[in-house]
């Protein structure tokens, strides 16, 4: 009766063949394809992404969303990350407080990012918001501005709020590795001399460097995946003028989105499948590199 252990995984297994596997070859498939509306038509091989490449205004769309995914992982790496990390030193620290600062900071996570984005789209109006208000009051009325409404400001307003909203679980992934670091080799390095930046640029870090891969691969993953709060705050055109624009945004408006224009099924698949590969490459590539400076202990 052994045998029947081995199927346990399968309906997970099931599950995630139909709607993690099954997507990425249909994707692949309708890539191939001319599409009229929902109607698969004649067969094009790799003209869809040709067209996503050199045809205007697509290629420019694609570049112009690319820089803007881009511009998000630099961000959030370094603000969101570091900010993080610096959590998690402080509370790896043992200073008063912190186990409800585990808890504080981990409490906006437990929002939906559709409550988050309506929230923050409340708190930056221009006319009636608490951050322009807050500013008047101290008298700091000229820095205020429509946050959302100006293109130099929207994505990096919006890339801020998604840091805000995911320093709790990067701050507690650095947690944990600052955690399993063994405390034997810790006094070992303080009897050595070794104190502070040096004991954190020497020891805590190298050590912390598997907490540290799993989270730059997770920021990489979910800065060329953002789409939720860009939705929710901006919508599917990427406003204003497109520089809040991603490639999932762009992805969604050319596969799903029939008011922004022609349902261009077939170039969406394209796109879906070139946004899988970026993705999936640079993940496997970051996950070598990073593996091979861990150190062990």
């Amino acid at each position: 009766m052994r045998w029947l252990i081995h199927l346990f995984p399968l309906p997970a297994l099931v599950i995630y063949t139909l709607f993690v596997v099954y997507p990425i070859f249909s994707a692949f498939l309708y890539s191939l394809y001319d599409w009229n509306g929902i109607k698969r038509g004649a067969f094009v091989g790799l003209q869809n992404f040709m067209t996503l490449f050199t045809v205007e205004p697509f290629n420019e769309m694609f570049w112009n969303a690319f820089r803007h995914n881009v511009f998000y992982f630099v961000v959030e790496m370094i603000v969101q990350n570091g900010i993080a990390f610096g959590l998690a030193f402080l509370i790896y620290r043992k200073i008063r407080g912190s186990g409800f600062l585990k808890i504080a900071y981990f409490m906006p996570r437990l929002l939906s990012v559709i409550v988050i984005g309506f929230l923050w789209k409340l708190i930056l109006n221009p006319n009636y918001g608490a951050l322009n208000t807050v500013l008047a009051k101290i008298g700091l009325e000229e820095w205020s501005r429509p946050w959302l409404g100006d293109p130099d400001t929207a994505l990096l307003a919006i890339i801020l709020i998604n840091c805000w909203f995911g320093i709790g679980f990067a701050m507690l992934i650095f947690l944990a590795g600052l955690q399993s670091i063994p405390e034997d080799l810790i006094e070992a390095a303080r009897l050595d001399g070794a104190t502070g930046l040096r004991m954190l640029w020497k020891m805590i870090l190298p050590l912390c460097m598997p907490a540290i891969t799993i989270m730059t691969i997770f920021t990489f993953i979910q800065a060329f995946e953002a789409f939720e709060l860009v939705y929710a705050m901006q919508g599917s055109m990427g406003e204003p003028f497109y520089s809040t624009d991603t490639l999932a945004v762009y992805f969604y408006r050319m596969a799903f989105s029939s008011g922004a224009g022609d349902v261009t099924l077939g170039l969406g698949s394209a796109l879906a499948v070139v946004l899988f590969c970026i993705v999936g490459s640079v993940s496997a590539l970051s996950l070598y590199l990073m593996r091979k400076r861990e150190v062990q202990h």
